[in-house]
């Protein structure tokens, strides 16, 4: 017998393996899979719900990819997730996300989320500007 999310959420929300509580924090953080925003809420859980979106960085460092659980098979662990990778570039692969959730009705107010961490993703991946006297070397100025 299915339970409704709710119900799932009133049960694991005080006491789950993926809650940090910490001190002084009104709202714990998760660490659970598929959660966007990392915050311990029923509306980003990735356990309850039948539909989820998670977004990790591709497993080549190079763009991110979007872990998509469809609610179809929400009692078949093995096909229910589905893996789509973005490589195309930072703002093309954003308009393809918001694309693809958008086409496929995919809840809706997950959208932005998904947006900010897969922008978070990217910029991650970005190297790191040098500044010192070595960035002067490299660039060919003398120090003085």
């Amino acid at each position: 017998m299915a339970t409704s999310s709710h119900l799932n959420w009133l049960i694991i929300r005080n006491n789950n393996a993926f809650l940090l509580k910490k001190r002084d924090v009104k709202k714990p953080f998760s660490t659970e899979p598929n959660n966007l925003a990392s915050v311990s809420s029923y509306r980003y859980s990735g356990i309850v719900h039948k539909k989820t979106l998670g977004v990790v960085p591709a497993a080549d460092k190079k763009g991110f990819t979007a872990v998509l659980k469809k609610g179809k098979y929400a009692q078949r662990p093995a096909k229910n997730t589905v893996r789509v990778d973005f490589k195309a570039g930072p703002r093309r692969s954003l308009k393809k996300l918001k694309n693809l959730l958008i086409g496929s009705k995919y809840r809706k107010g997950l959208t932005q989320a998904a947006l900010r961490r897969a922008s978070a993703v990217l910029r991650s991946q970005k190297p790191a500007p040098v500044k010192g006297k070595k960035a002067e070397l490299a660039k060919g100025k003398k120090p003085e």
